[in-house]
């Protein structure tokens, strides 16, 4: 009897390799994928890829969390390796199209030059604290800019001086205003089409939070949706919003969609766990999706909400 035989028979068997599935749980996920879409691969042999931006002219910026660039991924799958940074981790676009990434190391929301080669800093203070490790980034439908700063990235052995976990706002004269710090460590956040709402995860409650959102101010914050998965390591992340108001949420397993009643509608199950994602193409309906190694497309039947202009403004 050889040991294999031996062996309970659980034992024996290989855990399934994880494969990219289109899970319904409601009849409406079907208005948002065809039943037959399929998942495309555009980069891998990255570090971890965070962050990403779709840039109108076909391109697709990444940050590497590992490797602590920020690349320029074409549609053929060549990269270019635009700027080193100290772990930057989510981005947007301001207004102007100019690349605004939070940098965990530098503890800072930076904004990149138009060809990226460098930077400036644009907060990294709250009342004369240091910020903790900005996480997540987006613009407000007031053009001014919204970022989490959780304490998930903070350098090892760095002081923690803000006394929490906050959500802030920053306008465009560079003054700062902590929105709330009711969550225990904010991440992803993404407003809702109209402007009405503010979407936030919390990745150590497993939870996603709704805010009311009217002139720079938060209020009436309530528990959206749950993704807590018992034995799962993955958490909700990075958001995004389509145009019908559907959020979009890397959680465990893959993408969560929730409908705007808070439907859990269904999942995109991908083979590997994903931290982000961005809408693009010709039509905005395209999702471009950073897991681990890897960067995933995988196109839509609808269109998705960009918090920017879909052309730089000029001031």
């Amino acid at each position: 009897m050889t040991l294999l035989l031996a062996l309970p028979l659980a034992a024996q068997q290989k855990a399934p390799e994880p494969r990219f599935e289109l899970k319904a749980e409601d009849p409406g996920f079907w208005k948002l994928f065809d039943r037959g879409a399929t998942l495309n691969t555009m980069g891998k042999d990255f570090g971890f890829t965070e962050g990403p931006v779709w840039e109108p002219t076909g391109s697709l910026l990444v940050s590497d969390e590992t490797k602590n660039w920020i690349y320029r991924i074409y549609p053929d799958g060549h990269r270019d390796e635009l700027i080193q940074l100290g772990d930057p981790d989510g981005s947007t676009f301001d207004r102007e199209h100019r690349l605004l990434v939070t940098a965990s190391v530098l503890r800072a929301i930076i904004r990149l030059s138009p060809d990226m080669k460098t930077y400036d800093v644009l907060v990294d203070r709250y009342n004369g604290q240091r910020l903790n490790s900005p996480n997540d980034v987006t613009l407000g439908p007031d053009g001014a800019i919204y970022f989490t700063d959780p304490t998930l990235d903070l350098v090892k052995g760095e002081k923690q001086e803000t006394p929490f976990q906050g959500v802030y706002r920053l306008d465009a004269k560079g003054n700062i205003s902590l929105l709330t710090k009711d969550l225990q460590q904010p991440n992803g956040l993404a407003f809702s089409p109209d402007g009405k709402f503010l979407y936030i995860d919390d990745t150590a409650q497993k939870n996603i939070r709704r805010y009311r959102f009217h002139k720079g101010a938060l209020s009436d914050g309530t528990i959206f949706a749950d993704e807590n998965v018992l034995g799962s390591d993955g958490v909700p992340d990075g958001m995004k919003t389509d145009k019908k108001g559907d959020l979009y949420v890397t959680g465990p397993g893959g993408v969560w969609v929730w409908s705007p009643t808070g439907k859990h509608l269904g999942t995109v199950l991908l083979p590997h766990q994903p931290a982000n994602l961005t809408w693009g193409d010709a039509k905005n309906s395209t999702l471009f999706l950073t897991a681990g190694h890897f960067v995933y497309t995988l196109p839509t039947k609808v269109q998705g909400h960009l918090s920017y202009p879909a052309k730089a403004v000029r001031p």
